[in-house]
């Protein structure tokens, strides 16, 4: 028998995160494309970014058919928030600039990888990266590679970088929360043992 679900961020009641959700108010809008096969993953944080920020939309499946809509509201411009040799820091961008679609893939890197590759138009779109190194806070899982961030860090750190001087770390407050409540589920032992000593 399943628990009783909260239907806003699908966390089950008892572990209910919506007191933490923020509501933010950003000039850059947020396109998350979510592979299918995250919705149900514990740690969801593209659902918790797009629930804190009025400026996101959060767009799950592999194809999507509507994306030539979807990337291109009136008033921005389009960028892919992914790695690249040829991607531009989002520091170059200025206030002054057309505000930017920053458009998020959502999935382990082979999933997000598989959405450019079945998405011609978003593999096509010029791509922007956060320059220097990055510290996840996302401490159960072990990082493919120096710099890696969860989706929702990822997208704090880029409009940090877009909107500066705003802060954009109350969105971080439901992933701590998160992590903190997965750590003390499996318990200090087994997470010691597990994600402490294997790094």
């Amino acid at each position: 028998m399943s628990r009783p679900q909260c239907p806003r961020c699908l966390r089950p009641v008892t572990h209910c995160l919506c007191a933490l959700i923020p509501s933010l108010d950003s000039r850059t809008r947020i396109l998350l494309l979510q592979h299918p096969s995250e919705v149900n993953h514990a740690l969801n944080t593209a659902r918790l970014a797009a629930l804190g920020l009025n400026n996101a939309q959060l767009v799950v499946g592999e194809v999507f058919d509507d994306l030539a809509m979807l990337l291109s509201p009136p008033g921005y411009q389009a960028r892919l928030l992914f790695p690249a040799d040829d991607a531009e820091p989002l520091q170059t961008y200025t206030p002054s600039d057309q505000p930017l679609l920053l458009v998020v893939p959502d999935g382990t890197w082979r999933k997000a990888r598989k959405l450019l590759h079945l998405n011609p138009l978003l593999a096509a779109l010029p791509r922007v990266a956060l320059a220097g190194e990055r510290v996840s806070r996302y401490r159960l899982r072990k990082a493919p590679g120096p710099g890696a961030l969860s989706t929702v860090e990822a997208i704090v750190q880029a409009l940090q970088v877009l909107e500066a001087p705003a802060s954009f770390d109350a969105l971080l407050k439901p992933f701590d929360a998160l992590i903190e409540g997965q750590i003390a589920a499996m318990g200090e032992a087994v997470y010691q043992r597990n994600h402490v000593e294997a790094t």
